[in-house]
Order: C-alpha cells, then sequence, then structure tokens
C-alpha cells in the first residue's frame, strides 16, 4: 500500500489498523537510524572532550605542584604526556632542575677533600650541639668523649673565639666549630641549625657548657625517650649537686621517666594530678633540652632570630610536642646530669673587657623604644654579667608580647591546649584548624 493510498483511507475505521501495520517498519528503521547516530556523534563530541581536557591540562600543566610558576606551566604544555608532572612538587627555587638532581636536605658530616673511602661512612643518626667557651674546657671535654664513643655528630658553638685552645684534644679535628663572638647557643641554633640541614638526624642536644655527665648514657637516653614517646626532653638534674630552678627538673629515683612536678600550694602555684600547664607538666628547662627532629622542626620557626638569650621559650615548647605536651614533654630520671650554673656568658676579666665593650649594645636609641630602648645604655665595664641578665628580663617580655599579639592577629590558629577540634601534622610541626575558612597555607 503507497502512502498516499494510506492516507486516503484514514477516514475509514477498518482500514487505520492496516495503515499503521504498514507505518511500523519505517518508523521503526528511523528510530534505529536515530539512535545509531546519536551514539556516533556522542563518542566523537566525547573524544573532543578528552582532547580538550588534555589540552587543558597540558595547559595548567603542574599547578597541583606547590610553588609552580606560570613560565612552568607554558614550559609543561611542551610535554606529551602531562601525568609526568602529576605529584613532582618541586622544592621552592629548584623548579628549573631535573627532578632527580635536587638534593633537599644536608647533614653535618665532614667528608675527605680528595679520593673516596674505601668504606662507606657511618652515618649518624644524633646531634650534640654546645656553646662552649675555654674556661670550661674539662667539662666539655667530657661530654664530647662521651657524645662522640656514642657515634654522635658534634657541633660546638664558639661564643669568645678561642677555637686554637682545643687543638690539643684528641677529638678536636673530628667535631664541627663555629665560632661567633659573644652569641648564645639560640643564636647560633638559628642560623646553623636549620631543620633541612639537621633532618637526617633523630634527635638534636643543645646543650650548655656548664653540665656535668658523669652518670650520663647518651645512647640509653636515646633508647628511653624513643620507648616512652618523648619529643622534648631533658636528663634529670642530681639535686645533690645541681643548681635547680624548678622542681620537675629534679632527678626521681623510682622511676625512669617522669612528666610532672607535684607542688603543694602555697608561696606561689601548686601542681597535683589535676594541673596540665607548664611549668607543672609539658615543660622542661633549656639548660640541656633534647628534640625529636619534629619537634625541631617546629622550635626552630618559633626562636626569634634578634631575642638570642631565649627566655620564654620554655612555656610554650609545648606546642610543638607532637600532641598532647603532658604525655610528650618529660625529664628522664634514669640517666641525669649535674647542672652547676656556671654564669660564664657575658662574664668580665682583663683579657676580653675590650671584646665584651666591642659587641654589647650601644647608646644608639634612635630607632628603639619601650623595652628595646632599655637594652641600648653602654654597660658597665665591670658589670657585663649583670647586663646579660638584664637583657635576657627585656627579651621575655619581648617575647611574651609577641606571642601574646601573634595569637589575637592569627583568627586561624586554635590554641591545642584549650580545645580538641584540631588536626596535628607531625611532619610539619604545626596544627591546622578544622573548618577555618580562608586560612593561608601552613608549611
Amino acid at each position: 500500500m503507497k502512502l498516499s493510498d494510506c492516507v486516503s483511507v484514514l477516514a475509514d475505521p477498518k482500514s487505520r489498523r492496516t495503515c499503521f501495520y504498514s507505518l511500523f517498519p519505517t518508523a521503526a528503521l528511523l528510530c534505529v537510524v536515530f539512535f545509531l547516530g546519536s551514539a556516533f556523534i556522542a563518542t566523537d563530541y566525547k573524544e573532543k572532550l578528552s582532547r580538550w581536557d588534555l589540552a587543558d591540562s597540558m595547559h595548567s600543566g603542574c599547578t597541583k605542584c606547590e610553588n609552580s610558576s606560570r613560565q612552568e606551566v607554558a614550559d609543561s604544555m611542551q610535554n606529551t604526556n602531562s601525568t609526568k608532572c602529576e605529584n613532582q612538587c618541586s622544592p621552592d627555587g629548584s623548579e628549573a632542575l631535573p627532578r632527580g638532581i635536587v638534593s633537599k636536605t644536608s647533614n653535618l658530616g665532614m667528608r675527605p677533600l680528595w679520593g673516596f673511602p674505601k668504606e662507606k661512612l657511618k652515618s649518624s643518626v644524633n646531634l650534640f650541639t654546645v656553646a662552649v667557651g675555654i674556661k670550661q674546657k674539662e667539662l666539655v671535654h667530657k661530654m664530647v668523649k662521651k657524645f662522640l664513643s656514642s657515634d654522635f655528630v658534634v657541633m660546638l658553638f664558639h661564643y669568645d673565639g678561642n677555637v686554637d685552645g682545643w687543638k690539643d684534644l684528641d677529638w678536636n679535628n673530628h667535631v664541627i666549630h663555629v665560632s661567633a663572638i659573644n652569641q648564645t647557643k639560640w643564636w647560633f641554633a638559628k642560623r646553623f641549625l636549620h631543620p633541612d640541614i639537621v633532618a637526617e638526624y633523630s634527635y638534636i642536644f643543645l646543650w650548655d657548657e656548664d653540665l656535668g655527665v658523669d652518670n650520663f648514657n647518651p645512647k640509653r637516653y636515646v633508647s628511653v625517650v624513643e620507648d616512652e614517646g618523648l619529643e622534648i626532653s631533658q636528663p634529670g638534674l642530681d639535686s645533690t649537686k645541681s643548681e635547680v630552678h624548678h622542681l620537675i627538673t629534679v632527678r626521681g629515683r623510682r622511676s625512669f621517666v617522669h612528666r610532672r612536678a607535684y607542688k603543694p600550694p602555697g608561696s606561689g602555684q601548686g601542681c597535683d594530678d589535676n594541673s596540665t600547664a607548664p611549668p607543672c607538666t609539658g615543660w622542661i628547662e633549656v639548660m640541656a633540652p633534647v628534640f625529636s627532629k619534629a619537634a625541631w622542626r617546629c622550635v626552630w620557626y618559633m626562636i626569634q632570630n634578634d631575642l638570642i638569650h631565649g627566655w620564654g621559650l620554655d612555656m610554650q615548647l609545648g606546642y610543638c610536642a607532637q600532641g598532647d605536651r603532658t604525655k610528650n614533654v618529660g625529664v628522664v630520671d634514669s640517666e641525669f646530669i649535674v647542672h652547676h650554673g656556671l654564669p660564664t656568658l657575658g662574664r668580665s676579666d682583663e683579657k676580653n673587657k675590650t671584646s665584651l665593650s666591642t659587641y654589647s649594645h650601644t647608646p644608639e636609641t634612635k630607632n628603639t623604644t619601650g623595652l628595646e630602648a632599655k637594652a641600648t645604655s653602654k654597660p658597665n665595664a665591670m658589670n657585663f654579667r649583670y647586663e646579660v641578665r638584664r637583657q635576657s628580663y627585656i627579651e621575655l617580655e619581648m617575647f611574651k608580647q609577641r606571642w601574646e599579639k601573634a595569637v589575637e592577629e592569627d583568627e586561624c590558629w586554635t590554641d591545642p591546649t584549650k580545645t580538641v577540634k584540631i588536626r596535628s601534622y607531625r611532619s610539619f610541626g604545626v596544627t591546622h584548624v578544622l573548618g577555618c575558612r580562608n586560612c593561608r597555607r601552613r608549611s
């Protein structure tokens, strides 16, 4: 039946069914053609989208990488396979180098001036540093011998400039010497112990020179802090021979480690099992601190470049404990030391009056105000130790003010000791607050 005949008979009800049956094969064929065509067009469209996505990916290049520049993005378009850049983030400044040549960290191990050792040099896993003056040569000698025999890298910070005075000791050529007149261990640490330089060391010891180590074994000490999970620690003090400033630092005779002090309330703050803040718990003194690698990365950032005495750091070290400071900060009782409390830095005598005067604060006060101006008066030639102590107190107040200001201004920071709504990033030694919007990325 022709189509025209079908149309003409649509008026006849008896003929409608016959007409519809004749149109069905034609309609079905048209539907098949339509679906096949749609599938072909969709496939072609997807392929185009895929190519567009690839081009866009090549255009964006390593945008996921930190510190990528626009020039890097343009250069990455030349790559035929954009996935080669994925997750290959380079340290800042190394973008122009092939990835395999980038050396991200270093260490303090010494190398021969020519040739290569027949045997692979033994790699030390811990670092001992101490600020020294020639007057405490005997005490330092005992310390260095113990740490070298325990396979530590040893670094001496000479604050009196006398490096030659140590040449008669058999270990002199096996340690690293850094000299700067009248500088503190915190000044040295900020400039020579950057976290990337000491990244290969599990523990960093940053000690004063006036310590007795007759009852101290470095290897056993490290074993204890590892077993106890202490990120920040110090050896206990022998109270019968030491100058003791805080009760928590006194060695306990019935334990390997203690994390809190007990003191009845009276003249001052009391300490008990309910105490959660320094100096009752989560606290050490800074004459002989020991830091894990992760804790040191955090502490280094907290050290102020211009506040060289480090006063005030002790109360805030717990923030770098990689978690609960009441658990991760402690005093090791099984390996203890003697704190002689010798006031050597800034001590004047006839031989060093000139050098002390040269490197002490000048009377210029043009650009200083408040606390800083108080520290600029010229000290009495015979009273340098007093001036050092006065400067320490001034820096303590300055550090407190900076901390308070930083807490007030950083809307993305939440005190982890006062809230549990935090996520700790151990590798960076920082805290990121959950739910904080528009916060800068911290590294």
